[in-house]
This record gives structure tokens, C-alpha cells and sequence, in this order.
């Protein structure tokens, strides 16, 4: 979380959570309109969220590529 993302959560919060999503965006404008203190706790409850690397993980279920047999081979 850099400088900058904190003193624009502080000045206007739905603007600093922009690039984490639509719904984040949508929580913290409503939580702004409610009260500025609530959408600037927020906008830095979102920001400090650890993002997890994309790992390239299989799509399920796997099949086993050692077998050479087509759909038609019964």
C-alpha cells in the first residue's frame, strides 16, 4: 500500500479502492455516503488486503494423458 493510495483513501475513498473491483468500488461509495470515517476505514480494510499470486493451477477433473485411446475405442 503506497503513500499516495492512503492520502487518496483519506481525501476520497471509492477513487483509491478503483482497480480492486466493481464491488469493492460499490462497498466503499455506500459506506462513504454513509459517513465519510466508515468509507475511509473501508477504502484502507481493502487496500491493506494481501493479493495472492495467480497460480496456474489445473482445470478439473484431470485425465490421465498415458492413455492413447479415443472416445469411439471401447
Amino acid at each position: 500500500m503506497s503513500l499516495f493510495r492512503v492520502l487518496l483513501s483519506i481525501i476520497f475513498p471509492p477513487l483509491a479502492v478503483l482497480d480492486k473491483g466493481c464491488g469493492s468500488v460499490l462497498i466503499v461509495l455506500l459506506l462513504t455516503i454513509a459517513g465519510w470515517i466508515p468509507g475511509v476505514i473501508g477504502a484502507l480494510v481493502i487496500l491493506n488486503k494481501e493479493q495472492k499470486p495467480i497460480v496456474n493451477q489445473p482445470t478439473y477433473p484431470t485425465y490421465p494423458t498415458t492413455n492413447n485411446r479415443t472416445h469411439c475405442d471401447y
